[in-house]
């Protein structure tokens, strides 16, 4: 089996029925693994099966709110039901209701951004790790964002959750890499998603912005799947703590935003 299978692994993807979720739901599905879809909409989650199916993967629909904690305990025990385990770990679901200075943010969007993009991974991470634990064998990845690295007036807030993502991710580490458990962040630049859509809708915008790509170009949601099937799979088995930055390289050209 090749160290790059995910054969046998079972896989919750939040935020799994669009964009990058889904792209790296598909990959892993690609690479053997059960990929358990979790995302608001049930007939988005469907749909998401439907197309992991048809291409010869495995995968079930658990629709879920992640920003209602009350829901997580669900969403892992139908996984659990399904596929009798989870190995695999993305919070990937997000939400950014506020986009310009951070000090215009009223209190609603500040705790929907922390509650969504914090709170929902390390409660999920809460529910999974002992398992993963008892069996010596799990991985985490938290999907970040390179708006946690840099200074940005528009989407500070959000900057502000994807930094601490990462910070949760390297914690989360240290404290549980004594059971074999992994836990990485990825974290892209600007990807073609309808999240950021605003980013990369208007033609004028996007081609100053892939200008300063070194890449010449913008990020699809593929760009980001393989990556996160990579950090769950054996290959990655002797890296934690760690944020990989997928983003064109755009954070080491001294150039443009994202």
């Amino acid at each position: 089996m090749s160290e790059f299978s995910l054969q046998n692994k079972t896989a919750i993807v939040t935020g799994g029925s669009k964009g990058i979720g889904l792209a790296i739901a598909r990959s892993m599905a690609r690479a053997g693994a059960n990929v358990v879809i979790a995302s608001r909409k049930a007939d988005a989650c469907d749909e998401a099966v439907a197309a992991i199916t048809a291409d010869g993967g495995s995968a079930a629909a658990v629709p879920c709110n992640v920003s209602h904690l009350d829901a997580l305990p669900g969403l892992v025990a139908a996984a659990e039901d399904t596929f009798g385990r989870i190995d695999i770990l993305v919070g990937n679901a997000a939400a950014n209701p506020h986009y310009g200075p951070m000090t215009t943010i009223e209190e609603p969007a500040f705790d929907k951004i922390i509650d969504t993009n914090v709170k929902a991974n390390l409660w999920l991470a809460k529910l999974v790790l002992p398992k993963m634990a008892e069996r010596r064998d799990g991985a985490i990845i938290f999907v970040s964002s390179i708006g946690g690295r840099r200074g940005n007036d528009d989407i500070g807030i959000y900057g502000v959750s994807k930094a601490a993502e990462e910070a949760m991710a390297r914690n989360l580490a240290v404290g549980w890499g004594p059971h074999n458990i992994r836990v990485n962040c990825i974290a892209p630049g600007l990807v073609r998603t309808d999240f950021a859509r605003a980013l990369w809708d208007d033609p004028d915008k996007l081609k100053r912005t892939e200008d300063a790509y070194p890449l010449r170009r913008i990020g699809e949601p593929e760009d980001i799947g393989g990556v996160a099937t990579f950090l769950a799979s054996e290959a990655a088995r002797f890296i934690t703590g760690q944020t990989i930055v997928v983003d064109g390289g755009i954070t080491i050209s001294g150039t443009g935003r994202e």
